[in-house]
């Protein structure tokens, strides 16, 4: 069983390697594509499921507040969105994880969180 979490958190680290090289442009000036999933690392086992916990870590909620602080204007979230949208399923992140992210860390979007979500809205 340790060699399974040993293994996903190797396969977040490559896939976050690959995205932060290939998605580090800016988004509207205020984060990169890159950075934005660079402050989401600390959720990766929580996002993937492949943790012990049934809730994100207080590092996991304080990478999201730094995001939702950045997010100030329309243009960074439908960026922002985008970005995640685009990132999520390479990192194999769960749904029904991400809708609760924002619940349990107490953080209010005025973007749902859905694979199918039109970002340019």
């Amino acid at each position: 069983m340790g060699s399974k979490k040993v293994q996903s958190s190797v396969s977040f680290s490559m896939m976050l390697f690959m995205v932060l090289m290939i998605n580090s442009q800016v988004v509207n000036g205020a984060v990169s594509c890159g950075d934005a999933v660079s402050d989401l690392v600390p959720c990766g086992s929580y996002l993937m499921g492949s943790g012990t916990n049934s809730s994100p870590t207080k590092e996991c909620c304080d990478g999201a507040r730094k995001l939702n602080q950045f997010a100030t204007t329309t243009a960074d979230r439908q960026s922002l969105c985008a970005c995640l949208k685009q990132t999520g399923p390479s990192f194999g992140v769960q749904e029904d994880k991400a809708k609760q992210l924002p619940v349990l860390c107490k953080l209010k979007l005025n973007i749902p969180i859905s694979p199918n979500v039109d970002c340019s809205k």
